[in-house]
């Protein structure tokens, strides 16, 4: 069972031939190696690239030790290109070389040489090391499995992988754990020995119970507006522990770089200006999330719009949320401002789409709630209201669209209709 992952294949294609270092990041155990190694490698062969013009060495198997030596690794990759026809040089794993950013820059200055890099380091996973490249590097950003990928896997319906998807998400050994304490034991781990580990020993924190209570309340507020200041009063009332809202900032800092978790900045529509704190976070894998809680908070509306969240971005969309500044009258007549929200205002190149997540629409005052925020939005870009019950595509009066969950999520086009 192998998830073709052609999304990815078409964007590393494309890029090819482009003369910068193609840099492939995403949270760990998301398959990176596997993308680049296997199915890249096959796309390769498939595209006439000879065997022998794909140079490729994964940097953490013992097999390759010498070549962790920076002028070992160049000298052996420049030996093996003994002619004029263009070379790919897959490598995995770079931030273990020493001076790895000098290695690829050497390599970008062989003209028939194309260098494509996976790597699990902070530095290398931050926008510093684009910034090393001055220029030089061009980054690919791999997510865990999507729902559509998993369904294009699975012998089951639809409606039975979006329940398995919505509490196990989409990191592949997950995926293809055979059984339910398979899944939960293998994420919790994950979690625990492998992220929470990497971000205490690579920054030397000695508060790993502080980083941990920060993981849990944000997994338990996914979607709630959050700010260092506002996290900091939790952990004092709640927690019965003092830490900064610098700290907080800081830790907040270490687990966006590692690809756990991703925010969301605040949009003023009408204004058309950015907003500063709160922010809203989201995990980078729902599964991941649940099994910092233990599996016990399973509060689908809020999980669902993680996962649309998720897609938007899988789709190459910069994702914000909206807010909508409106003026009204109190009881007593009396103007009042408000600000209305827009879960996602979602953006690549010209299209905008303002997105709605809506678990459930049992009313008609129930969708004039869902809308209203809308309809304080002049202007042509398209309004999508996304429902969790499966309904046929359909428009309404103000020519707001209607659609499904599992629609919006196996069908890409379907925000298009």
């Amino acid at each position: 069972m192998e998830v073709s992952r052609s999304d990815y294949i078409k964007r590393l294609s494309s890029k090819r031939g482009n003369g910068l270092v193609k840099i492939v990041t995403g949270v760990r155990r998301c398959g990176k190696s596997y993308l680049l190694f296997n199915l890249f490698r096959k796309h390769l062969i498939a595209e006439g690239v000879p065997d022998n013009h794909i140079i490729s060495l994964a940097l953490d198997d013992y097999a390759n030790k010498r070549f962790l030596n920076p002028d070992e690794l160049y000298n052996y990759v420049r030996g093996r290109i003994t002619d004029s026809s263009p070379y790919i040089i897959l490598l995995d794993e770079i931030q273990l070389v020493p001076e790895f950013e000098s290695v690829l820059n050497g390599f970008l200055r062989i003209p028939n040489a194309d260098v494509f890099v996976t790597g699990s380091n902070s530095k290398f996973l931050s926008s510093d090391i684009i910034t090393e490249f001055r220029g030089r590097g061009d980054q690919i950003k791999v997510y865990p499995f999507t729902f559509a990928e998993v369904c294009s896997v699975s012998d089951k319906g639809a409606d039975d992988v979006w329940r398995e998807y919505v509490r196990y998400g989409g990191m592949p050994l997950a995926v293809l754990a055979g059984t339910y304490e398979e899944k939960e034991e293998y994420l919790k781990n994950l979690f625990d020995q492998v992220y929470i580990s990497d971000i205490v020993n690579r920054h030397h924190l000695r508060g790993r119970d502080e980083m941990g209570e920060l993981v849990n309340i944000l997994a338990s507020s996914i979607g709630s507006l959050a700010n260092p200041l506002r996290l900091s009063n939790t952990f004092e009332s709640e927690r019965k522990i003092k830490l900064s809202q610098f700290t907080i900032s800081s830790y907040i800092d270490y687990l966006e770089d590692s690809f756990i978790i991703s925010k969301a900045h605040r949009y003023d529509v009408k204004g058309k200006k950015y907003i500063g704190t709160p922010l809203k976070y989201y995990f980078t894998d729902v599964g991941l999330r649940n099994a910092r809680l233990g599996f016990r908070q399973q509060e689908e509306n809020h999980i669902m719009e993680n996962v649309i969240y998720n897609e938007l971005l899988h789709r190459g969309f910069s994702v914000d949320v909206g807010v909508v500044p409106v003026q009204e009258s109190d009881a007593l007549g009396k103007q009042v401002r408000k600000q209305l929200e827009v879960d996602f205002v979602a953006n690549k190149g010209s299209q905008r789409y303002y997105i709605q997540s809506a678990f459930e629409i049992s009313s008609k005052e129930k969708m004039q709630q869902e809308t209203y925020s809308f309809r304080n939005i002049s202007g042509s870009f398209k309004k999508i209201i996304i429902q969790r019950q499966a309904v046929i595509p359909w428009h309404n009066e103000q020519g707001i669209l209607n659609i499904g969950l599992l629609d919006f999520l196996l069908n890409p086009g379907s925000i298009d209709l």
